[in-house]
């Protein structure tokens, strides 16, 4: 196996919630620890680079590390007490020269019947997380969508300071929605003073004055600036409308987009705050926790006892406990991997690059230029 790639990148050194409990200052001693812009760029990178990988063939495939299932294998205890429970046995079995009289005994269990039932439950989990994962995508590119159509509609409906400022608000919508996921759930490393700020001083999105405005939320452990940003661009267009550029049904029309983009929002909020039942994924621990051990026994034991031993035989004996053991630890993983996909995992999506995909299309539209509509003899090879 090749050593860790320039993908294996710390976490941005996130602590637990018990690293704050001695200091008042929760909201600044939180911001600090969650990862700075240039790390959550580069583990942006990573995930890019990761996503490439797809359509290697199996033998470059076989060989990365990083966002593979083998980091959660190899620092998996379970994984590592099912395989000493049949090294163990198997270096038993070949110091003695007798049959022990459990053998008789264990060769009479069924142990595949619960590896049946154990393995329904995980692809289930799994089809069930994933499924979560790329709702949770869909609403993150609907509300890309739904900024680039208003960024469509006030560049070719509306006077170019009007709708530079609704666009202007709408991109600071969508960037303080992603840091207000860190009041809910599990967290997110998105933060106001490495996320939100950056890209405000960037793309100049909000003046001094609507920074001040916004100050009375704390963007941080709340998704109420994201929600005021949404008010604001309706506001605008409202506003819009009773100056007269637009009518009530073109009106109607930038709502109703405005409204689409806060409806994706929520539905990201919702999926985080509602992760799947601890119950159900408890339950699957615990049959993992008992399944893995008994396998391991029962493979043991059926390796080959007295003058039937082989070592050959034990060696593919093992080789199958460990197969089980990265089938359950690893679907295990994948499952739990994909619940919360606005994490800082390498597996997680893409937010950096759909913030500044979106920025960067509606500087695109904003700024888009038609050539002289009375020139004459242009093609275009459309027609």
């Amino acid at each position: 196996m090749t050593t860790p790639s320039k993908c294996d990148v710390p976490n941005g050194g996130v602590d637990t919630a018990d690293d704050f409990i001695e200091t008042p200052k929760l909201v600044k001693v939180e911001a600090e620890t969650r990862p700075d812009f240039e790390e959550l760029k580069k583990i942006e990178k990573c995930r890019r680079e990761i996503l490439l990988r797809a359509e290697l063939p199996f033998w470059r495939i076989i060989m990365f590390w990083s966002g593979t299932c083998l980091k959660e294998i190899a620092t998996d205890s379970l994984v590592w007490v099912t395989i000493a429970i049949y090294v163990g046995i198997r270096i038993f079995a070949n110091l003695i020269d007798y049959v022990p009289e459990s053998v008789q005994m264990l060769s009479k269990t069924n142990i595949g019947i619960l590896g049946g039932f154990l393995s329904f439950f995980l692809v289930l989990f799994v089809n069930q997380t994933n499924g979560r994962f790329l709702e949770m995508y869909g609403f993150s590119k609907a509300c890309s969508g739904r900024i680039q159509d208003i960024a469509g509609l006030a560049k070719t409906q509306l006077p170019p300071e009007v709708g530079e400022k609704l666009v202007r608000h709408f991109n600071a919508a969508h960037i303080a929605g992603y840091v207000g996921l860190n009041a809910i759930g599990m967290g997110s490393p998105y933060s106001k003073t490495y996320f939100f700020d950056h890209y405000n001083e960037e793309a100049k999105l909000l003046t001094p004055a609507e920074m001040e405005e916004l100050s009375r939320h704390d963007m941080d452990h709340s998704g109420l600036c994201m929600k005021e940003l949404v008010t604001w661009c309706q506001q605008d267009v409202t506003d819009a409308r009773v100056a007269g550029h637009i009518d009530t049904y073109q009106e109607k029309y930038f709502h109703d987009k405005i409204l689409a983009f806060r409806a994706a929002m929520d539905g990201m909020y919702d999926y985080t705050d509602q992760p799947p039942h601890f119950f159900y994924i408890h339950f699957l621990v615990l049959l993992s926790a008992l399944y893995l051990p008994l396998f391991a026994i029962d493979t043991a034991y059926a390796a080959g006892w007295g003058d039937e031993k082989s070592y050959g035989l034990d060696v593919l004996q093992g080789l199958i406990v460990f197969l089980q053991c990265v089938f359950v630890v690893g679907l295990r993983s994948l499952a739990t991997n994909m619940i919360d996909p606005y994490g800082d995992d390498l597996e997680d999506l893409s937010v950096i690059n759909y913030v500044e995909g979106t920025l960067e299309i509606c500087r695109t539209i904003m700024g888009a230029k038609q050539a002289d509509k009375g020139a004459s003899g242009v093609t275009t090879g459309l027609l």
